[in-house]
């Protein structure tokens, strides 16, 4: 019987697990579920069994403050030994490590006399990549050799020549070691406690750090880990638990995915898919969270502006200036089996990064940094103006080369996502409409970064590309017979005349016109596209519309809160909180608050929750980290900077509040080398703004 709790799910860098209620992992009952280091599947089995039978599950918690999984476990009737059912308590803490796996076990006996308890662990690692986990064939694999006698280790000797581990210790002694079982027997006496404590290493030492040692150490890291990003970042804080609950989940799942890299943390797409740096969600991502926490913007940055592409190779996408896809891991990337090493292949991460450089500078003023990553801005512009040179309308579009790459390459990447009213797919060369706002934001980002830097000459001439772009775009896509702009034009330039949410992406850098926004709004919010929970990829009366589709019918949270913020930067601030209110009782009505990747959009039904989508990645970096740009939406935020006496300027346009909530509180909104904080409160005719304490440097303007 499948386990009747959601999969918990732990990451640390490039390792990452997804278990049970138990926090173990049993193939028969889940077959996605598993420990994965380095894009490969490490642990494919992980039971324990008392009394060789299961324990019983009394409850699991996965603590996202400090990136723990504690599961509450008793034992059945142990009609052998005598044994009473619910006698023995078993509290199983998981935690990892950037390379290991790591358990402590506390038993408890209930019972009134010693017990002697025969424990099982059942321990097994197929090495699959993640790709042939979610469903790709493979000709040939590599070997798995195990180990000697009296050790559980097992070797993955990869075609691409390279050895994975996975060995086992534990804390104490064991009886046997046979195959893929290690059994021991624990010896309690009436209300004793006893820990054991297990290793699941995946880059073993001659010298490895006893068990009990090693899972103290990573406990007191993890912790410290979530603790430095809560001190890193400015709390947001309501006078609403539920709502507290959300932007706490949320804020921890952002943390959760983020990895280490040179220049600060990169938030990682999600698990279990997407468990790598991919340039879309990335510089989304850290868009969302720009306001509490722009280091990670700063990460994102430095990361992408280091992977550059500096060559042609049509093998994977690759062309000179553009900003990465996704980055691999794993033997099937390794060896080319998939093209997605390094890919190239999106057309939006290029604009996408010129946009966050621009608002992160504006934002942390962090010049020296922005600075420093000039050439690559530069050249990630050159790349936009030599494939808007090469078509002919002028239009940025995409193509794919690589052989095995993604037909679609905008954020909606499925196959059949970009088509027409009649369901043809498009064809040929496709300019998407979100596309080309991203390259009018990203114009006007660089402008303002250049501007910035003393380069004024050149600054003007992007923005008379700028203004130029917005007039063609309006031309080409507005599309009177669905009240919006067309989805795509495809490669003959026909546009493709379907009602998409695309169009919102266009608010929310300001390329739409003031009429067109205002009749998008009504569109989006419309009963055919808001389902009560959410925007629809696609409005229902569309004829590719399927509910439980990927990209034609479903909600996904990052794209409603996008659209929020555009819906706010024309003033529709109404729309904008509706879209908040839908994803708030969208995540109270899912477990521990996690908005998924995606769900489903059937129409809102009292008494039901929304439909999830059965392989969403959950947690997802842009999901999660979608109720920090909702609530810029809401608090119509925004910084400014004069460039002559150095001043930061908070703007807020109009700001309001859902129901239910009546103080949000920002503390710590760092400002470069200022700060401030503020409190929302609700009067009893709109929404006030207490500023509570501000660095000399900070003006407040509130804007209607």
């Amino acid at each position: 019987m499948p386990d009747p709790l959601p999969p918990y799910v732990l990451k640390n860098e490039e390792t990452f697990a997804i278990l049970d209620s138990r926090g173990e992992i049993c193939p028969e009952l889940q077959n996605d579920t598993g420990i994965f280091h380095r894009g490969t599947r490490h642990v494919s089995r992980l039971q324990v069994l008392l009394w060789n039978r299961p324990p019983v599950v009394l409850g699991a918690t996965e603590r996202g403050a400090v990136g723990v999984l504690v599961s509450h476990l008793s034992n059945n009737e142990d009609e052998a030994g005598g044994s009473a059912a619910m006698t023995l308590h078993l509290e199983r803490s998981t935690v990892l490590t950037a390379t290991a796996f790591l358990q402590q076990f506390c038993f408890t006996s209930y019972e009134e006399r010693p017990i002697h308890i025969p424990l099982t662990l059942l321990v097994d690692a197929d090495f699959r990549d993640i790709f042939e986990v979610r469903g790709y064939k493979r000709l040939q694999r590599g070997r798995i050799v195990r180990g000697g006698p009296g050790t559980l280790a097992l070797t993955y000797r990869g075609l691409d020549g390279e050895d994975r581990f996975t060995v086992l210790r534990l804390s104490d002694p064991v009886q046997d070691v046979d195959g893929d079982h290690v059994a021991l027997v624990l010896t309690l006496e009436p209300r004793q406690t006893r820990r054991l404590y297990l290793v699941l290493d995946f880059h073993p030492t001659a010298q490895p750090m006893g068990a009990e040692q090693h899972y103290n150490a990573a406990m007191a890291a993890t912790i410290e880990r979530f603790r430095d990003a809560r001190r890193s970042a400015a709390s947001v804080v309501s006078d609403h638990p539920a709502f507290n609950s959300w932007l706490m989940r949320s804020f921890s799942d952002v943390h959760l995915l983020a990895s280490q890299v040179e220049d600060g943390l990169y938030p990682y797409a999600g698990v279990p898919w997407f468990n790598s740096p991919f340039g879309r969600d990335g510089l989304i991502t850290a868009r969302q969270m720009l306001m509490v926490e722009p280091r990670l913007a700063r990460g994102v940055l430095g990361y992408l502006a280091s992977r550059q592409a500096l060559l042609d190779d049509p093998t994977n996408d690759e062309e000179p200036g553009k900003i990465l896809h996704e980055a691999r891991l794993g033997e099937m990337a390794a060896l080319g089996e998939v093209p997605f090493a390094s890919y190239y292949g999106a057309v939006d991460s290029t604009p996408l990064f010129l946009m966050l450089a621009g608002d992160y500078l504006r934002r942390s003023d962090d010049r020296d940094f922005i600075a420093g990553l000039l050439p690559e801005l530069e050249a990630a512009m050159a790349w936009i103006r030599r494939a808007e040179a090469s078509s002919a309308d002028g239009f940025l579009r995409y193509l794919r080369s690589a052989e095995g790459g993604l037909r679609n390459q905008g954020w909606k990447d499925s196959n059949d996502s970009i088509h027409h009213a009649d369901g043809r797919l498009a064809e040929g060369s496709i300019a998407l409409c979100e596309v080309q706002a991203y390259v009018y934001g990203a114009r006007q980002s660089l402008a303002a970064i250049l501007e910035r830097l003393g380069r004024t000459a050149e600054a003007l001439v992007l923005l008379e590309e700028a203004a130029a772009l917005q007039v063609r775009f309006h031309q080409a896509f507005w599309t009177p017979s669905i009240d919006s702009y067309a989805l795509a034009l495809d490669g003959d330039g026909q546009p493709c005349q379907v009602r998409a949410s695309n169009a919102g992406h266009c608010l929310w850098t300001g390329i739409a016109t003031p009429q067109a926004a205002a009749a998008i709004a009504r569109r989006l919010m419309a009963p055919s596209s808001f389902n009560g929970w959410g925007i629809r990829t696609l409005d229902e009366r569309e004829r590719r519309y399927n509910p439980m589709s990927y990209h034609n019918g479903s909600v996904w949270p990052h794209d409603n809160a996008l659209i929020a913020m555009g819906l706010a930067r024309y003033g529709h601030r109404s729309e904008a909180l509706q879209i908040l209110t839908g994803m708030f009782e969208t995540a109270c009505a899912l477990p521990m608050y996690r908005l998924p990747e995606l769900f489903c959009g059937f129409p809102r039904r009292e008494e039901e929750g929304p439909t999830s989508y059965p392989v969403a990645c959950s947690p997802q970096a842009w999901a999660s980290a979608s109720v920090f740009g909702l609530l810029e939406a809401i608090t119509g935020m925004s910084i400014e900077r004069d460039q002559g006496s150095g001043r930061v300027q908070v703007r807020l346009r109009n700001p309001t509040l859902p129901m239910g909530l009546n103080v949000l509180d920002f503390n710590g909104l760092r400002l470069g080398d200022e700060e401030i904080n503020l409190q929302f409160h609700r009067g009893d005719h709109d929404v006030g703004v207490l500023v509570r304490s501000r660095t000399p440097g900070v003006d407040v303007l509130i804007m209607k």
